[in-house]
């Protein structure tokens, strides 16, 4: 593009003397507000000086440059970037749930109250668990909430000494990293060459740790590789066995949804990522919301504000609750996340929800065999939303899974996860959703035996991309160990 304001920094672009706004006279004729001389600047901050329509159009073409579900394939493997409709949008900035705010009185609130309720129950029914909190803010809270569950559990029996989590090796990264915030000891499993657990294995996991030691065992079903846990029962006989608890990873439901319940394959506590499986975009930081669910008998030991319907009308309650952990956060979490997940599951309907879980596998699938005669496929058989190629098939060609996902960018599509998860060298993982239409999975089947081909064909080209982006390739691992992430201006730039 040969637009000089495409590719400037908004310093760049500053004249001294510019203005872009113009505002009104102190009506009152008298000062607003004046500030202690010891908070004041010494001098005015160096801010860029433009006027209102370099500024628009800057912003403007700054936002082009930005990726997301809205404008186009973005299949990153682990995360079920899903298309939110924008009914979700629209009644979630609807006044009657923008407009309010957490302190103020039951009676006066009681449509939100009851929709946080509501979903409450929606997603006990739909995980096969008895109840929920939604007051976690994202995945990684719910996991740490779930085990403070966990733990809370245990010490109300006199288990105190109950301070172990066994996690598989091919475990999200936040896996082990809550059980450690929560004071909890880890213990790897290992997986079998097809991915998933292995079963031997935690027997003597279980036995070396010691199973009055084990407080439970996480688990991510299907597992980070798409597969399957077909060892779930024999899974969770062992572990209740030596007196521990099940926990669910809810990162990947996706394509369990409508198909089969946590609570139905013997687990205790899980989390689900409202900000993935029912539709809310989670990309750039959030928001998320990360409900977490118990089984029966688990339910005193969920956090407080809680919201219950009692006399007609729902009332929030704080407690006091004995086994309760009390506030995990600020108040009921997300809200906004809360009203488009909720909105998203009355919209599928009893009937319709019960279609993601096999659309989304079946669109994985599809990729999968279309692409393995080029990409290296390590785990053959059925996988589930998600695969992982180990890179191209052609090794000699130097190219490697960041190449790839350079190259695909010039295509217009956003690359897939690289390097995770880590059981292979150059890991690819993809992951579409049921949203995605034949045409469009078609085309992303297209770029990608395409770029094997330019691999084959043109190395260099690969190795060099991206070719069409306002920014080339970069130096990947200088941006990471020195990011320039403020602007040095002098004081002559304005000039």
């Amino acid at each position: 593009m040969n637009n000089k304001l495409y590719g400037n920094l908004i310093f760049e672009l500053s004249k001294a003397g510019r203005e872009g706004y113009s505002l009104p006279q102190n009506p009152y004729q008298h000062s607003v507000g004046e500030l202690p001389p010891a908070v004041c600047r010494q001098q005015e901050p160096l801010l860029p000086e433009c006027d209102e329509l370099t500024v628009v159009r800057h912003y403007t073409n700054l936002s082009h440059n930005n990726f997301g579900v809205n404008d186009g394939f973005y299949p990153l493997g682990s995360c079920t970037m899903k298309y939110n409709p924008l009914i979700n949008e629209e009644i979630a900035a609807m006044k009657m749930f923008t407009g309010l705010h957490p302190l103020q009185p039951a009676d006066t609130c009681q449509h939100a109250l009851e929709l946080y309720f509501r979903l409450q129950e929606s997603l006990a029914e739909l995980t096969g668990l008895s109840e929920f909190t939604l007051n976690p803010c994202a995945g990684a809270h719910g996991e740490l909430t779930g085990l403070m569950v966990i733990r809370a559990y245990h010490q109300s029996r006199g288990d105190t000494q109950r301070t172990k989590v066994i996690i598989p090796d091919s475990a999200h990264g936040t896996n082990p990293a809550s059980a450690a915030v929560c004071g909890l000891e880890v213990v790897e499993v290992r997986s079998l060459p097809d991915g998933t657990v292995d079963v031997d294995d935690l027997r003597q996991v279980i036995q070396s740790a010691g199973a009055d030691t084990i407080a439970a065992m996480m688990m991510t079903n299907p597992n980070t590789l798409g597969i399957f846990e077909h060892a779930i029962p024999d899974i969770t006989r062992l572990v209740h066995d030596c007196g521990a608890l099940m926990y669910y990873d809810g990162a990947n439901l996706n394509p369990m949804l409508g198909v089969c319940r946590p609570g139905d394959m013997g687990f205790d506590v899980m989390h689900i990522n409202l900000h993935k499986t029912f539709s809310t975009p989670h990309g750039g930081g959030g928001p998320g919301s990360g409900p977490v669910g118990v089984r029966q008998g688990l339910e005193t030991f969920l956090p407080t504000p809680r919201v219950v319907f009692r006399d007609d009308m729902f009332h929030v309650e704080t407690g006091p609750y004995e086994q309760s952990l009390g506030s995990i956060g600020a108040f009921f979490g997300n809200f906004g996340v809360m009203v488009k997940a909720y909105v998203y599951i009355l919209s599928l309907g009893h009937q319709h929800v019960k279609q993601v879980g096999p659309l989304a596998t079946l669109n994985a699938n599809y990729i999968k065999e279309s692409l393995k005669d080029v990409y290296e496929l390590p785990i053959g058989g059925l996988c589930k939303h998600e695969f992982v190629f180990d890179g191209l098939k052609d090794k000699s060609t130097g190219v490697t899974t960041m190449d790839v996902a350079k190259r695909l960018l010039d295509y217009g599509y956003h690359a897939p996860t690289i390097y995770f998860p880590l059981l292979f060298h150059e890991s690819l993982m993809i992951e579409p959703t049921e949203n995605e239409s034949k045409e469009t999975i078609d085309g992303f089947i297209q770029v990608m035996r395409q770029i094997a081909e330019e691999a084959k064909n043109d190395p260099e080209m690969v190795k060099t991309a991206p070719h069409n982006t306002p920014i080339g390739r970069v130096d990947d691992v200088l941006a990471a160990k020195h990011p320039i992430v403020t602007y040095k201006q002098m004081v002559n730039d304005k000039n």
